[in-house]
């Protein structure tokens, strides 16, 4: 099998592992940097790889619309169009099409929407996604599932949950298909991950977490609707759930979830996997991740400031540059101040799940996270909206 994943220990729901990859083993609990388009925004393959980067992600829905997955396909695949030999990870576009409120019908049979590339119409169904995701060659794909709001009543939660299902009993079809009669050569093998949906309601997840479970022996499980737009509590409430129901033998991957005190928080609950697209957007409007909160580096208070972005930082940005500079940077709308706070951003998530790992295996990770939370959300100066 050229997936195996080995618990290596456990702190309560906390763990330390490795997931076997093809292209690599997975040292976790991780954080994937998210590379939508085939590129981490502002970020260089060889910058991913210094800071240790393990898996990145990509997006099924935006190179679909660009520059197509056929394209890829014929191209080599992902790793060989962008030049990453680490794991990869392609999320369904589930997200994206059904972000698109306006201009997207959602039918039993697959939805139908408008690209905001250009307008025309396009039509995803569970079958043509997981097409789209052998043609992209990622090691691990994610099915075709329904999102929505976070907040979202229990009828309508239900009805999404159920609908995921029924959508991957077809994905899961359609793939196993694909492996049969579509061989590619020189590609390796992948890897089918569900998605448990169920918005906050713990009775909604259970369901969905037990029925995944009796349709097959998944290589992993997504947990995804989170972080869209819920009350925090309810998120870290869910996770204490599925921790129960989701096998313990299995990585747990949460979709789209970035924050530094978000992964502290569910490392804590049992997740092994993150992403999100929080660390290079934050980085290129001025924000970012430090051990004492968030920092907005174009505040006046900083002009003269000759101390880096985060003191116990060991990104390139941190070991060079004054918060001064970077801040100038910014002033003057030069690219370099977008690239470096990306690079931070992206390397503190990635580090502080190093650090976490570190904890677990050396049995002090109660400690460490306890005292992380404190000193980060006890800071000083606010947190930008």
């Amino acid at each position: 099998m050229s997936f195996d994943f080995t618990l290596e220990t456990t702190t309560g729901a906390a763990r330390a592992a490795r997931f076997a990859t093809p292209h690599g083993v997975v040292e976790s609990p991780a954080f994937m940097a998210v590379g939508t388009l085939a590129t981490v925004k502002a970020l260089d393959p060889d910058d991913l790889r210094a800071m240790q980067a393990q898996m990145i992600l990509a997006n099924a829905y935006h190179l679909h619309l660009r520059p197509g997955d056929e394209l890829i396909r014929e191209l080599g695949g992902l790793h060989e169009f962008m030049h990453w030999d680490g794991p990869i990870l392609t999320d369904s576009g589930g997200f994206q099409v059904f972000s698109l409120a306006t201009l997207r019908t959602v039918q039993e049979e697959g939805v139908e929407f408008q690209s905001h590339i250009d307008g025309s119409k396009r039509h995803f169904t569970p079958e043509s996604v997981m097409r789209i995701e052998r043609n992209l060659g990622a090691d691990v794909i994610m099915q075709f599932d329904h999102v929505i709001p976070g907040q979202s009543e229990a009828d309508v939660a239900r009805d999404a949950s159920e609908r995921s299902l029924r959508w991957l009993a077809r994905c899961r079809t359609e793939f196993e298909r694909l492996v049969r009669e579509d061989p590619i050569p020189g590609r390796h093998e992948q890897a089918l991950f569900p998605i448990v949906q169920g918005g906050i309601h713990a009775d909604l997840r259970r369901e969905a977490a037990t029925a995944i479970r009796g349709m097959a022996d998944w290589v992993g499980y997504g947990i995804g609707g989170l972080s869209v737009g819920e009350a925090k509590p309810d998120m870290y409430r869910i996770l204490e759930e599925l921790n129960a129901v989701i096998p313990q033998d299995r990585p747990r991957y949460l979709m789209g979830v970035g924050f530094p005190e978000d992964l502290v928080e569910g490392v804590r609950r049992g997740v092994d996997l993150f992403d999100c697209v929080a660390p290079t957007r934050m980085g290129r409007n001025g924000t970012a991740f430090t051990r004492d909160g968030r920092l907005n580096i174009k505040r006046a208070e900083f002009r003269t400031d000759r101390r880096p972005i985060d003191e116990m930082c060991g990104c390139s940005c941190c070991t060079r540059f004054s918060r001064a500079y970077v801040r100038h940077l910014f002033l003057a709308d030069e690219m370099l101040g977008l690239r470096l706070l990306s690079l931070h951003n992206v390397h503190f998530l990635v580090s502080l799940m190093r650090e976490a790992r570190s904890a677990l295996l050396g049995g002090t990770f109660d400690a460490w996270s306890e005292a992380w939370l404190q000193r980060y959300h006890s800071r000083t100066i606010p947190a930008p909206a």
